[in-house]
């Protein structure tokens, strides 16, 4: 008899659902779409059905599935099961496991999705080679998770890893959680679209007009490197700013939990080595046991969309 388990990553917009053998081999991938409009009910019920249809399109028993390992956004107290809050879907102690459990007759394990996305790639991306590591994703906000000896550290009432809300500069920029001077308030794209609009306001030949088409409503995270990369100092200055930032939040990172690897997700880690190449050195400065001694690994993580089922698969395999 073979054994499966199903892996979901729940999103805003879709829930994205994986079938894997029970070593972590990938069968087949299936997305639905879902909407804050269908309520916690509906949206566990499409969960269900993807669950039924990701096993009938792999031609796998419905019996042979073991378990499903879900990545919720939002505050998870994974312990009891428990959707504490999802702002978005105006979802408040909703019980998700003990709900999905009554529609599957599987066993359900859940976490929020940004320490899901930390443990597949842990598991099967950047991170697999190491014990202890830290994913940082930088996109609209900024997530993460922290893996410490192979372990997902989600802190009491699984409450903690909040990587974004880390007070980077006490009363400084407001953050998208209504708190100053967050890390995410300085390392998201919205934070880098920021500073890269008032640059190009103070410099009208900055070549970020250029790379913007002359247009501000067309500056996104991409901006500030482009036009750097073409030598323009203005851009070059939004660059520097903004790996400061960084640095500052993955040195202090480093400096409690000293992980063997940061691995960085979300858009603007595609810079590739015109962010990482400069990080590494700002990090470097700011560590307290030097990375001559105590080796740390800052890199791309590898995993992309499918961090999130490969770690629900690991979520639900309890690896």
């Amino acid at each position: 008899m073979k054994h499966y388990v199903v892996g979901i990553d729940l999103g805003g917009m879709s829930a994205k659902g994986a079938i894997f053998e029970e070593n972590g081999t990938l069968i087949l991938k299936k997305s639905v779409p879902t909407s804050s409009a269908d309520g916690f009910d509906k949206t566990a019920e499409h969960m269900a059905e993807l669950t039924r249809a990701l096993a009938k399109e792999a031609h796998a028993d419905y019996s042979e599935i073991d378990g499903i390992g879900i990545a919720v956004p939002g505050f998870i107290d994974s312990e009891k099961g428990v959707v504490m809050r999802w702002s978005n879907y105006g979802w408040l102690e909703r019980p998700l496991v003990q709900k999905m459990e009554e529609l599957t007759g599987k066993k359900v394990k859940i976490s929020n999705d940004a320490n899901v996305a930390a443990l597949g790639e842990a598991k099967f991306g950047a991170g697999k080679e190491y014990k202890s590591s830290l994913l940082v994703t930088l996109g609209t906000g900024v997530g993460g998770g922290i893996i410490v000896d192979g372990k997902l550290l989600e802190g009491y009432k699984s409450a903690g890893a909040e990587i974004g809300h880390m007070v980077i500069c006490e009363g400084g920029e407001l953050c998208s959680c209504g708190r100053h001077g967050c890390l995410e308030a300085y390392t998201s794209a919205r934070a880098l679209i920021r500073m890269t609009k008032w640059q190009m306001e103070l410099d009208l030949t900055t070549k970020m007009w250029e790379v913007a088409g002359g247009k501000l409503e067309n500056v996104d995270g991409k901006t500030a490197f482009a036009a750097a990369r073409l030598g323009d100092t203005r851009a070059q200055e939004v660059v520097d700013e903004y790996v400061e930032h960084l640095a500052v939040g993955l040195a202090n990172l480093a400096n409690v939990l000293r992980p063997q690897a940061i691995l960085l997700g979300g858009g603007i880690s595609n810079e590739g080595e015109h962010l990482f190449a400069p990080l590494r050195k700002a990090v470097e400065k700011k560590l307290y046991a030097s990375a001559e001694f105590v080796p740390l690994v800052i890199t791309k993580a590898s995993l992309g969309n499918d961090a999130g089922v490969y770690g629900a698969f690991a979520l639900a395999k309890g690896i």
